[in-house]
């Protein structure tokens, strides 16, 4: 079986190297640790784990990025001497793992999953435990980390239908992968059953809830001074902002043709357009551009930059880490991925931040979340363009209802706070029943 799937990987990835590569180049900054993700440390790292018992904390992208800041926060109390190792796919979430972690914690790339890859960098790291967040299961790096009796946790763990599905018909290769957990925490008890049915061993898994909700506080340093970023766009105090966060292809021209429908009431309306993938930023701008609405780029916006009131309609953010920022200044915010594609973007920092959201009918990642706030009206969900342009004017000509659905999701998000800590509880008492005594030994 090992034998098949490295066949197989080799082949596929092969033939997508060429589009992997592309999209490496296209976000920028590629170059630098490019050769981590072939197993390959330069020194400092290596002289930095001399000696250290290292515990290795795995985020995909920018939304694990900040789950795993908020959990460093929470363990390292716990276990004060150990050392953190973070590590990331993206070339975005090294960005802002780069930004919100201090200097102590390591930071590299993830290693491709070949044996040879995934070998120098357990070698290299030399893990007592790793901590994977959310569903990232890769069979060699899994089943070495087994070989060498490494702790593995899998973390904030949420499984879609079609996510589960793949894994069940592939149950005869991700079986004892799910079973290699020591620890298993599950954002739902419906994640929790899926989990034990596909190979989590039951007294693995535990019901701690979506570490989201604890990774959507807002205590960091500001990064963005949004109000003196709009009054440089010409866009007075007072103006009220449509913001879309995390928008997929298609969106962009919804919003453009729902804002210059909403114009004709609410004349002052600007629009902020924050895509999911910053590099299609321009094909955003093509968008906007056939529709006739006036534009500028993030990126454009130097010290020098000014424009006069009225000039510009509408801000395309092309950077990444800022959207929480621009969320925090939103008179209204439609959550992305949730008209055009499927799934969903999340909708608890909207939500933490108590502001009036609408999101389309395809939220399925956020299945338990969006039935949360939808129930105890913290969200407005609508099932088409329709509905969402009648969504939008109501809550734009409606302050009152504005803030009561921003307190309602308030109270929404307070009320499931607290899966960090019982994740960070999890962790820390699977190694202590091992007996891992921090500068000690085993």
């Amino acid at each position: 079986m090992r034998t098949l799937y490295n066949i197989l990987f080799l082949f596929f990835f092969v033939l997508s190297a060429p589009y992997y590569f592309l999209r490496l180049s296209r976000r920028g900054n590629w170059v630098d640790g490019f050769m981590q993700r072939f197993g390959r440390y330069d020194p400092k790292l290596k002289q930095a784990l001399t000696n250290r018992q290292v515990i290795w904390l795995h985020a995909v992208s920018v939304g694990e990025v900040n789950i795993c800041t908020q959990l460093i926060r929470a363990i390292e109390p716990r276990l004060p001497n150990a050392k953190i190792v973070v590590s990331t796919t993206t070339t975005t979430g090294m960005g802002e793992l780069q930004k919100k972690l201090p200097t102590h914690v390591s930071k590299i790339y993830y290693p491709i999953d070949r044996r040879r890859y995934v070998a120098r960098a357990l070698a290299t790291v030399k893990p007592e435990a790793v901590v994977l967040v959310e569903a990232e299961i890769w069979p060699n790096f899994i089943w070495r980390a087994s070989s060498q009796d490494i702790l593995l946790f899998l973390v904030n763990a949420r499984l879609s239908d079609r996510s589960y599905r793949r894994y069940r018909l592939c149950g005869f290769l991700f079986r004892r992968l799910f079973r290699a957990f020591a620890g298993v925490g599950a954002q739902n008890e419906a994640d929790a059953a899926r989990l034990r049915a596909l190979g989590c061993r039951p007294e693995a898994v535990h019901v701690v809830g979506s570490m989201k909700f604890d990774a959507a506080k807002l205590d960091e340093r500001r990064l963005l001074n949004v109000p003196s970023l709009l009054q440089q766009l010409g866009v007075p105090p007072a103006t009220p902002l449509l913001v879309g966060g995390s928008t997929h292809p298609g969106e962009e021209a919804i919003l453009a043709e729902t804002f210059l429908k909403l114009r004709a009431q609410f004349p002052d309306l600007f629009l902020i357009i924050v895509p999911r993938h910053f590099e299609r930023s321009r094909e955003v701008g093509r968008e906007l551009d056939a529709r006739g609405v006036r534009f500028a780029y993030r990126s454009e916006i130097t010290a020098k930059y000014q424009r006069q009131p009225g000039e510009l309609q509408c801000l395309v953010v092309n950077t990444t880490g800022e959207l929480r920022y621009f969320y925090e200044h939103a008179t209204v915010i439609f959550v992305g991925k949730s008209l055009t594609a499927t799934g969903g973007q999340n909708p608890i920092e909207p939500g933490a931040l108590g502001k009036a959201m609408v999101f389309g009918p395809n939220m399925q990642n956020f299945a338990e979340v969006v039935r949360g706030f939808v129930a105890h009206d913290g969200a407005v969900q609508v099932q088409n363009v329709t509905e969402l342009e009648a969504a939008l004017a109501q809550l734009l000509s409606d302050p009152a209802r504005r803030e009561q659905l921003g307190q309602n999701a308030i109270k929404v998000v307070r009320a499931n706070l607290g899966a960090i800590e019982r994740t960070v509880e999890m962790i820390v008492s699977r190694l202590e029943h091992r007996e891992f005594y921090i500068g000690g030994p085993k």
